[in-house]
């Protein structure tokens, strides 16, 4: 195999003559231990990347479709219902609009970055380049966290609605190797469920890991398949289920609070949106595919800003109509869209169809979520804070294909584990961090280079992105407090790698 680690370090006198306003830094004993943490990296030097490494095959359809491909499946299909049922109530499309709104504002910013800087890092990579390095660490490890639980979310449900597929069948696979052995209780804390593994989930997440493997065009073809295939079922199931609505489920709108903070009320509403606002971040997994994109400056700002309308109106419009269909208890269940058309016989015609357009557009989700953390990793490890054989690829298919097989294997291991609904918090509030942090990058970086052509704009920058980092810091409020402590855990463990081996290896000090 060929080593892909990207080019060789710049000698000094090369990197001060790409960068004149860079100034020689201090000797190493007269640099502060801060000042090395928010060492930034140079945008010059961030640009000048191996752009050959990987394939450049995909343009700007292509990246709606794998931004959808990502956006379009847990949440469309499973926490529409269960938030509903457990949070908003009916105001579920409030919280789809409120987690809308603070996305929105986030892709703007993304969509400047991607096409200033097409990096296959996204917001690890623009940290990088505007807030410094111990910053970009503490968000790329964040974004390992989205993307790998992410997958390992959706394999959760797409083992459930496989499940539920089969038993329609007369299939009935063993309770204890289709559930995960870990579960929460009603106060959010881990317990036993005394099954052994989730097995189809793992198997999916092995399937998709092998696609990867060989190539980010056949990925990309399989993608646009099951997004097409998906989209069409969802249109189909909104426009089926509008004659079955009874309003009276929608009243009230918001229910009142039962007590509990984020069980219902104005609490619940907004606890609805933080959760629900891991449902937009296909948008990210675009932005990570800069080096495999035709036209960066172009395509990335489209695939960005394409995705979250698109799948915006789609949330809603599906929110509604199941919310409208079912009582609220009868949408807690793993396969809400399921339950919902067999309740009526009417579209028991649809019942079928409909799951395997489920099931596909789930896969199509855990395709394109395992293809976002591997060119992180190759990102990370380009800049010296991870191993250099996460960076490596393949001689033939031009994939990270090292990074992709660990992903596989961490995705697929937490997915046999770990239930759905602690995987979806994680997931949230690690991604609300990393788009506040890419709002401000944009204010920085409009300071530190303000001169340089921009081929997107976000508009109104000042106001735009202090509104979007105080929408997504305050979003983070609602999640629960054993959220924050697995954040806090996962942030040590993180940071921990970062002292003991990304902080010496770093090759920008070097």
């Amino acid at each position: 195999m060929r080593d892909c680690a990207g080019p060789a370090p710049i000698p000094g006198q090369q990197l001060k003559a790409r960068m004149p306003n860079a100034t020689s830094p201090p000797p190493a004993g007269q640099t502060s231990l801060l000042r090395k943490l928010c060492a930034v990296r140079p945008v010059d030097l961030t640009r000048a990347g191996d752009k050959h490494r990987l394939k450049q095959v995909l343009g700007a359809r292509t990246l709606v479709a794998i931004g959808l491909g990502a956006t379009i499946g847990t949440g469309i299909f499973v926490l529409t219902g269960t938030v509903a049922a457990s949070n908003a109530g009916p105001a579920i499309t409030l919280s789809l609009l409120i987690a809308a709104f603070g996305a929105g504002l986030a892709a703007l910013c993304y969509s400047e970055f991607a096409a200033f800087l097409p990096v296959p890092g996204s917001a690890y990579s623009y940290t990088y380049a505007t807030l410094g390095e111990a910053l970009a660490w503490f968000i790329g490890w964040n974004l390992l966290l989205e993307y790998m639980i992410s997958a390992s979310a959706v394999a959760v449900s797409w083992s459930a609605y496989v499940v539920n597929l089969l038993e329609a069948a007369g299939i009935h696979l063993p309770a204890a190797l289709v559930n995960a052995p870990l579960g929460l209780d009603a106060h959010d804390h881990v317990i036993s469920t005394h099954a052994i593994m989730n097995v189809p989930a793992i198997l999916i997440v092995a399937a998709m890991t092998w696609v990867l493997y060989v190539g980010v065009r056949e990925s990309a073809r399989a993608n646009a398949f099951m997004v097409g295939l998906k989209v069409t079922v969802i249109v189909i199931v909104i426009v089926a289920g509008l004659q079955f609505i009874d309003t009276a489920n929608w009243k009230p709108y918001v229910p009142a609070n039962t007590g509990t903070f984020g069980h219902f009320g104005w609490s619940g509403v907004m606890k609805g949106a933080a959760i629900m606002f891991f449902a937009y971040v296909g948008f990210d997994t675009a932005s990570t595919t800069a080096l495999e994109t035709r036209n960066p400056q172009r395509d990335l700002p489209i695939g960005i800003l394409g995705t979250l309308v698109i799948a915006t109106l789609l949330y809603v419009a599906m929110a509604a109509v199941l919310t409208g269909m079912l009582p609220l208890p009868k949408l807690d269940t793993a396969a809400p869209v399921a339950v919902a058309l067999d309740s009526h016989p009417q579209l028991s015609w649809l019942s079928w169809p409909v799951k395997i357009g489920v099931i596909a557009g789930m896969t199509s989700v855990i395709l394109t979520s395992l293809l976002g953390q591997p060119r992180i990793l190759l990102s990370m490890a380009d800049d010296g804070l991870l191993p250099p054989f996460m960076s490596r690829c393949h001689e033939r298919y031009k994939t990270p294909h090292i990074s992709t097989v660990i992903t596989g294997v961490l995705a697929a291991a937490i997915a046999a584990v770990f239930p759905l609904d602690l995987l979806t918090d994680l997931i949230s509030i690690g991604i609300l961090l990393a788009f506040a942090v890419v709002c401000i990058g944009v204010l920085v970086l409009r300071r530190t280079r303000p001169d340089e052509f921009r081929p997107f704009r976000v508009p109104w920058a000042p106001f735009t992105c202090v509104l979007g980092a105080l929408v997504c810091v305050g979003m983070t409020y609602f999640l629960s407090n054993s959220t924050w402590l697995r954040l806090l855990i996962w942030t040590i463990i993180g940071m921990s790698i970062y002292a003991f081996y990304g902080y010496r290896h770093s090759r920008l000090r070097q």
